[in-house]
């Protein structure tokens, strides 16, 4: 079987879409963008170079572009146009299908992105990326156990690059399924694999603080706030956990960062207010 080489285009489909373009970072789910034109999982062969694609699958990756440059800007529903369109051109394009999907979930229309992700899976059975999404879809529906069966299917790809990204939506989705000393596991997984993703930390910290296990999480939300990815949620749990600490000259120092960056911030009026428990 052959294995195809990504151009430039599917490189940028799978990073664009990795940082699921609708959602903050703190309340990120981790969707995972699909997985191009590669064959994940494939056995290895002949390489497959951008010439052997067919035309139909060139002109549908171009309206890909389109719909991903749309939906940067905002643009929903001239994206989720051009994905119809692409998949017009060649039905069979799972990525396309994978595309619609995650359009879906941001319109909240979990039923017609669930029946996006099957079919793409019926194309492209053990697409990592797809199973990630759906397992995500499911935990955002309340199907916890469902959601745990993909992330695990999603995982146990050897070549699957993204696990740090489906561990942080699987502890996610453990924490909003109430259970949270599996969700700590997975959320020191997903940290073993990329220590500098600041949604894993920020929500490794913050469920340590809850725990009251504050020299823990100490050490992921310092790391956290000093760099250059900290915003006023970070910088408010920092202030909470060095307070709890003692820490008063480091919890000023903090504070000092918050009022200044984020005046308006809701986490900066309850500093102000000194509603530290709130």
């Amino acid at each position: 079987m052959k294995v195809m080489m990504k151009t430039p285009s599917t490189r940028r489909l799978e990073f664009l879409l990795s940082f699921c373009l609708f959602c903050s970072w703190i309340t990120l789910g981790g969707c995972a963008g699909p997985a191009g034109s590669s064959q994940v999982g494939a056995p290895r062969g002949d390489i497959v170079t951008e010439s052997d694609e067919t035309a139909e699958r060139k002109r549908a990756s171009i309206r890909m572009q389109l719909a991903l440059g749309y939906l940067e800007r905002g643009e929903t529903t001239v994206a989720l146009d051009e994905v119809k369109q692409a998949l017009q051109i060649d039905p069979t394009y799972s990525d396309a299908f994978s595309l619609r999907g995650l359009i879906y979930m941001r319109l909240n229309d979990f039923p017609i992105a669930e029946e996006s992700f099957n079919k793409a899976l019926s194309l492209k059975p053990h697409d990592s990326n797809v199973l990630h999404n759906m397992g995500w879809l499911k935990c955002q529906d309340g199907r916890y156990s469902q959601a745990m069966d993909y992330f695990a299917q999603a995982v146990a790809n050897p070549l699957y690059p993204e696990r740090a990204k489906t561990y942080m939506a699987q502890g996610l989705c453990q924490i909003k399924a109430g259970q949270l000393p599996e969700a700590e596991a997975s959320l020191v997984k997903s940290y073993g694999y990329d220590a500098g993703n600041p949604v894993t930390g920020y929500n490794l910290a913050n469920l340590l603080y809850q725990r009251q296990e504050f020299v823990r999480a100490l050490f992921y939300i310092r790391r956290l706030n000093n760099s250059e990815l900290a915003n006023a949620e970070s910088l408010w749990l920092g202030i909470k956990i060095e307070r709890r600490m003692g820490n008063r000259e480091a919890m000023n120092q903090l504070a000092v960062q918050l009022v200044k960056r984020f005046a308006q911030s809701p986490q900066a009026v309850l500093y102000q207010r000194g509603a530290f428990d709130e």
